[in-house]
């Protein structure tokens, strides 16, 4: 076991996101995948998480995968760079009081796009649409907020991206947690 430490991060408005002060390289593409398939979803999910031992959703069934995916305000967005996926993020949203809160469930970059300045530009636009996403789901109330969390064996640079772009804390979590190999079956050992 491992202690690791969550921690929670909101945005109560959409004028509390901080752009990314970077411009977007001219082969940088930031995509809503629409009807998006539990194959490339997991592709996305395999290819940012395996070296962060994101391992939670491995052992979901296809049809548990796909009704998280099809949830009213679950989207997935991608950043291409010379028209390959290089990261993305999953929002999920949920009807709490009578107003949405959307959850950035998950957010990251493949290990080959870590420092080109790539994780600013889309965790930008994420925050954007997020606060959106009920006018792309017109069954959805308005968003009161965007929120998300991250923990200790995220990746040095995720939480001060998520404070660079506004998200405030508003609470930290230890627990005990069992850190499995998310790499496991990714590619043949050596």
């Amino acid at each position: 076991m491992t202690n690791v430490t969550i921690t929670y991060l909101q945005l109560l408005s959409p004028d509390q996101i901080k752009p990314s002060s970077r411009p977007a390289p001219d082969d940088v593409r930031i995509e809503l995948v629409k009807d998006i398939s539990p194959e490339y979803s997991k592709f996305l999910y395999r290819s940012v998480g395996s070296e962060l031992n994101w391992a939670d959703r491995l052992e979901s069934t296809r049809e548990q995968w796909d009704a998280v995916l099809r949830r009213d305000g679950s989207e997935t967005w991608v950043i291409y760079r010379g028209g390959a996926p290089k990261g993305y993020v999953e929002l999920v949203t949920e009807v709490v009081d009578g107003r949405s809160d959307v959850e950035v469930f998950y957010f990251g970059l493949f290990p080959e796009a870590i420092g080109q300045g790539l994780g600013g530009l889309l965790l930008t636009r994420a925050l954007e649409e997020a606060f959106k996403v009920n006018q792309r789901c017109p069954s959805l109330p308005e968003v009161r907020r965007v929120w998300l969390h991250t923990c200790s064996l995220d990746g040095p640079a995720a939480l001060p991206n998520y404070e660079a772009r506004g998200l405030s804390v508003y609470k930290h979590e230890t627990e005990d947690t069992e850190v499995k190999d998310a790499s496991v079956g990714l590619w043949p050992a050596p």
